[in-house]
C-alpha cells in the first residue's frame, strides 16, 4: 500500500518518500508549513486514495486529552439511573453503555486500518501534548474506570498537522517524522493548479499566478494560499473573464481576507495599476 498523490493532490518527491515510510513503520506524520499548503488536505487525500477510513480531531485549546480517547456520558448515566432505562437497550450497571468514544478511540477500535488527523495541534495546551505522546507511541490507551487497555487492532496512519502557533515539546517531535510544506514554487503551482483546472486557459493561468505571487510578496499579514488561488480561479472562469480588458484585480476579497490587508491594499496603489483581464 503506498500513496502516490491524487487527481486533486499534488505531491512532490520528498513528501510522498516520507508519506509511505510513515505508512509503513506506523510513525507518526507531523506536518507544518503555513495555512493553506494543503497539510490538512494531505490526510483527506490519502483516506479517499487508499480507501482508509477517516478519524478527524479538530484540535482547539480547550480540548483535554482524555476526551480525544473517551468520555463517560456521566449525565445520561445519572438519567437513566433515576428514570429507569426500559426500551433503551442500556443497562445502567455497564460503564460502556455510557462511553462515547473520541477519534482515537474509534481509530484504535477500528476493524481495519484508518487514517487519524490530529489538525492544528499546536493550538492544544503542552500538557494535552504531553498526554498524548505514550498514546500515539504505543497505539493504546487505559480507561481509568474500569483499568481497562484499549489496542489499536490495526495501527493507524496518524497526520498531525501545525501551523505552529505554539512551539511543540521535543518528546512529542521526538516520536514523529516531521515535515515542513514549503510554499510551493510557480511551476509547481501550475502542477497544482491544473490537477483541479485541466482545462484552463493557458493566458489566464499566466496571468493569474503573476498577480497571486506579486500579492504574497507585498507583505501582507496574511498573504493568500493555495486554497485561495484555487478559490479565486474558479470565480474568473464562473465569471467568464478573460485576459485583454483592462481592469483592477477581480474578486479581491478571494484572495485577501483580512480587513486590514484589503485597506492596505486599496492604500498600496496596487487596486489602481491597469491590469489585462
Amino acid at each position: 500500500m503506498a500513496f502516490q498523490g491524487s487527481d486533486k493532490y499534488y505531491l512532490n518527491p520528498e513528501l510522498e518518500l516520507i508519506v509511505n515510510m510513515a505508512l509503513q513503520m506506523d510513525k507518526p506524520l507531523l506536518l507544518t508549513g503555513e495555512p493553506g499548503t494543503g497539510k490538512t488536505q494531505l490526510a483527506f487525500e490519502i483516506s479517499r486514495s487508499l480507501q482508509m477510513p477517516l478519524e478527524v480531531l479538530r484540535a482547539k485549546s480547550t480540548i483535554k486529552g482524555e476526551e480525544v480517547c473517551y468520555v463517560q456520558d456521566t449525565v445520561l448515566r445519572l438519567n437513566d439511573a433515576r428514570f429507569g432505562t426500559e426500551n433503551t437497550g442500556r443497562d445502567v450497571n455497564n460503564f460502556f453503555d455510557y462511553v462515547v468514544w473520541g477519534p482515537i478511540g474509534r481509530a484504535f477500535r477500528s476493524p481495519e486500518r484508518v487514517v487519524l488527523l490530529l489538525d492544528e495541534i499546536d493550538k492544544t495546551e503542552s500538557d494535552v501534548q504531553d498526554n498524548l505522546l505514550d498514546v500515539l507511541d504505543e497505539k493504546q490507551f487505559t480507561i481509568r474506570e474500569v483499568n481497562q487497555v484499549v489496542q489499536a487492532t490495526h495501527p493507524p496512519l496518524i497526520i498531525i498537522t501545525s501551523n505552529a502557533k505554539r512551539e511543540l515539546s521535543d518528546p512529542f517531535l521526538r516520536r514523529c517524522f516531521c515535515h515542513h510544506l514549503a510554499f510551493p514554487d510557480r511551476s509547481e503551482m501550475v502542477e497544482i493548479v491544473r490537477l483541479h483546472y485541466p482545462e484552463i486557459d493557458d493566458t489566464l493561468l499566466d496571468t493569474a499566478l503573476g498577480l497571486f505571487y506579486e500579492l504574497r510578496a507585498a507583505g501582507f499579514e496574511k498573504a493568500p494560499a493555495t486554497s485561495e488561488l484555487l478559490d479565486w480561479l474558479q470565480a474568473l472562469e464562473n465569471s467568464g473573464l478573460k485576459p485583454g480588458v483592462p481592469d483592477k484585480i477581480p474578486f479581491i476579497g478571494s484572495l485577501l481576507k483580512r480587513s486590514e490587508d484589503l485597506l492596505a491594499y486599496r492604500r498600496s496603489g496596487l487596486q489602481s495599476r491597469r491590469r489585462q483581464w
